[in-house]
């Protein structure tokens, strides 16, 4: 084939890829567009995860050995201002909270005989003093009857008051268990600061905390013992002023405690 024959048959290719609509020429061999792989997207950067933290756990309740502790504190009391002070410094009671005063005892502390009731009322609670509201007027119109009282001046006519707690619970309730346990051993100290020679116990909650027991119709006029000392139980005043016909019994117990005084 000669070159003229060359020339018309490479215009015949290029007219009939023109009618084709190849009309561009962009590379000097074809592509074949349907062999490329699709281009596939770039990947995002992957975006570090924040570190999974656990809640916070709530503070663990340290155990406080309320008793331990009252223990150890009545114990480095030397006097009853000491133990006065030590008792209003002691955090573990929850009566401490809301309670006005502190009620810490009345009285001679040389006298012969100790009182121990339960707990301030609301008159207490407002004065500071012990048996200071209506069981307390009835208790010194009882101790007058056999002429003694908390204000004579003989400490072989005088008493001495105080309360298994210092401070009132609310609404007058009744003491538990556990408040009775940590304050009992600032109540045993108090008995070996007075060193009285007859303990009276006024109510449940005294006998309760010092004799391990309860049900004072029971108990009430039997001589006993607690911490050395010869105890004799009796009604609380304010049982007294609820149940009048018990003034009976009351007054039976005050003669023998009158006789075992004089002798």
């Amino acid at each position: 084939m000669d070159s003229s024959d060359t020339y018309w048959n490479d215009r015949a290719l290029l007219e009939w890829q023109v009618e084709l609509g190849a009309t561009d020429a962009i590379l000097d061999a074809p592509v074949d567009r349907y062999a490329l792989e699709v281009a596939q997207p770039a990947p995002k950067a992957a975006v570090p995860e924040k570190p999974v933290t656990a809640a916070p756990m709530p503070p663990k309740k340290v155990e406080v050995d309320a008793v331990g502790l009252a223990h150890t504190a009545a114990q480095t009391a030397s006097d009853l201002d000491a133990l006065s002070a030590a008792m209003q410094a002691f955090e573990h009671c929850e009566l401490k909270k809301g309670a006005r005063s502190f009620v810490f005892c009345d009285g001679n502390p040389a006298a012969r005989v100790m009182i121990i009731g339960e707990a301030p009322g609301r008159e207490e609670d407002r004065a500071g003093r012990p048996f200071v509201g209506r069981a307390g007027q009835l208790l010194d119109r009882m101790l007058e009857a056999i002429q003694m009282g908390r204000a004579a001046d003989d400490a072989a006519r005088s008493v001495y008051i105080t309360n298994v707690l210092p401070w009132r619970p609310p609404s007058n309730r009744t003491p538990d268990k556990d408040e009775i346990a940590m304050m009992l051993p600032f109540l045993e100290r108090h008995v070996a600061l007075v060193n009285p020679e007859i303990i009276v116990l006024m109510g449940n909650t005294p006998c309760q905390a010092l004799l391990g027991r309860t049900g004072i119709t029971r108990m009430r006029g039997s001589w006993t013992e607690v911490l050395g000392k010869p105890c004799l139980p009796m009604f609380h005043p304010a049982y007294l002023l609820r149940n009048p016909i018990a003034k009976r019994e009351a007054w039976a117990d005050l003669l023998a405690l009158n006789a075992r005084l004089r002798g």
